[in-house]
């Protein structure tokens, strides 16, 4: 078929060719005035009916944060201090760096607002956008880093929010669409499908069970909501995988059901109160399904019971295969990791598991981790302004549920251990590369290392050393 030197081939039933066969047909110059609201007696398809209800849910996020500046090398030498005759106070030098996401009204009435954490981290300003021009200073009501949930709360009148919908009964394929603030452009919509679902160990996050779709996600557009057909928010827009930091056709989102047990955490308690099972599991493998000849070849398998822990007062044993959580299908580790991580303390939580072939039920109750918090200096002077704790070894931090280490809870500024480089939050793993589980075997690492000390620490999703001297 030819029309206006175009050639176009249509196949029955596909819209897009047909609007293309169309615009092709139109002059330029006419194209605009030329639409008309039908073809062949049909409405022409949009999405503007979706988008127009819900945009104005969608907020954009200015963030202000006052960082120090690092001075020159030389200058943190002390003997070049000592030589020159420099005064130990350091200049303290400021510097206000900004940065721009998204967010999304879920509760008019209250002025909540869902975020990710990344987006307002250690902000000492949010200001939030609204459609209609407003702007207004919002007040942090918490944060989870483990799950990049973040709550903040405006109070502002005649807010418009959007109704939460039902992650779990998304299927590949879905439509949807994108709202956010790219690149600090303004309000965007783009629209794609759900590429997959269940999205897990990709580095971004300790809790992640993402949706992945095609609609174009990009810088600014964190926070921001991922929308159905129906106008329900179905994601929070968190990251994209490219390698140039643009769009490129693969975007993550966590999944509103996710998000909302969170939020009703913050909301609540101001954190989220994570609790354990008592646990160390790993991901069936063929080899271990042969093994354990339980004809299942998904799963965690667990290899550890914590003595004492609810798991071993449920009758969880060594070598059972858990397959499902609360009804839902454990394919691995993973999977079981959400779900006790996504899990309040004093919750139940009903575990199907195959022991030597058998199906077997138990609930188990999750846990509070048991913690020791002590003052840095009482193990080394050089830990002197900061608070450490430790769990139980059967807590989901830093990683999943057994792995260990000391929690730095806190870190006084000029204190020692600040100006060793040590930062709240942070989790020491290593002392001269020696793993440290407890206080007690910080304490006796650091008793041993007098001069020189390589700290391997933990610091949100990466690893790095600190070589104190």
């Amino acid at each position: 078929m030819n029309i206006s030197g175009w050639r176009v081939r249509v196949w029955p039933g596909v819209v897009a060719s047909l609007m293309l066969l169309f615009v092709a047909g139109v002059p330029a110059g006419q194209a605009g005035s030329a639409l008309p609201a039908q073809l062949n007696g049909q409405p022409m398809p949009t999405l503007a009916d979706v988008i127009e209800p819900v945009i104005a849910a969608v907020v954009n996020i200015a963030t202000s944060t006052r960082i120090q500046v690092p001075e020159h090398p030389l200058l943190s030498d002390p003997f070049f201090r000592q030589f020159f005759n420099l005064p130990n106070q350091r200049s303290g030098r400021e510097r206000e760096q900004k940065s721009l996401g998204s967010g999304v009204v879920v509760d008019a009435k209250k002025g909540i607002v869902l975020t990710n954490q990344h987006v307002i981290d250690k902000a000492d300003q949010i200001t939030v956008t609204l459609r209609d021009g407003r702007s207004i200073q919002a007040r942090l009501v918490g944060v989870d880093a483990a799950t990049d949930v973040a709550v903040i709360q405006v109070p502002a009148k005649n807010l418009q929010d959007l109704p939460l919908g039902n992650s779990e009964q998304l299927r590949v394929g879905d439509f949807v669409v994108a709202i956010g603030n790219p690149f600090g452009l303004g309000q965007t919509v783009t629209s794609g499908i759900v590429s997959a679902l269940g999205r897990k160990g990709l580095g971004i996050k300790g809790y992640e069970d993402f949706i992945q779709t095609d609609a174009s996600i990009n810088p600014g557009n964190s926070g921001g909501a991922l929308v159905n057909l129906r106008g329900e928010l179905i994601g929070i827009n968190t990251a994209i995988l490219a390698r140039g930091g643009g769009n490129v056709g693969i975007g993550f989102a966590i999944p509103i059901n996710m998000a909302r047990r969170i939020m009703e955490q913050l909301l609540q308690y101001g954190e989220v109160k994570r609790g354990v099972l008592g646990i160390q599991s790993q991901d069936v493998t063929a080899e271990l399904a042969d093994a354990f000849a339980n004809g299942s070849r998904e799963g965690a398998v667990i290899v550890q019971v914590v003595p004492g822990s609810s798991a071993e007062k449920a009758g969880l044993q060594r070598g059972d295969v858990v397959v499902k959580a609360n009804g839902h299908p454990i394919h691995g580790t993973a999977d079981l990791h959400n779900t006790v991580g996504l899990s309040r303390t004093g919750e139940r939580i009903e575990l199907e598991f195959l022991r030597d072939g058998t199906v077997k039920q138990v609930s188990v109750l999750i846990s509070e981790p048991e913690r020791a918090r002590v003052p840095g200096e009482q193990l080394d002077g050089r830990l002197q302004g900061s608070l450490l704790e430790v769990a139980d070894g059967a807590t989901g931090e830093p990683g999943k549920e057994g792995e260990s280490g000391v929690h730095v809870v806190s870190v006084e500024a000029d204190s020692s251990a600040w100006e060793m480089g040590l930062r709240a939050d942070d989790w020491i793993l290593a002392v001269n590369r020696r793993e440290v589980s407890s206080l007690a075997t910080l304490k006796s690492v650091l008793k041993k290392a007098r001069h020189k000390v390589l700290f391997t620490i933990r610091r949100g999703d990466e690893n790095l050393f600190i070589l104190v001297r």
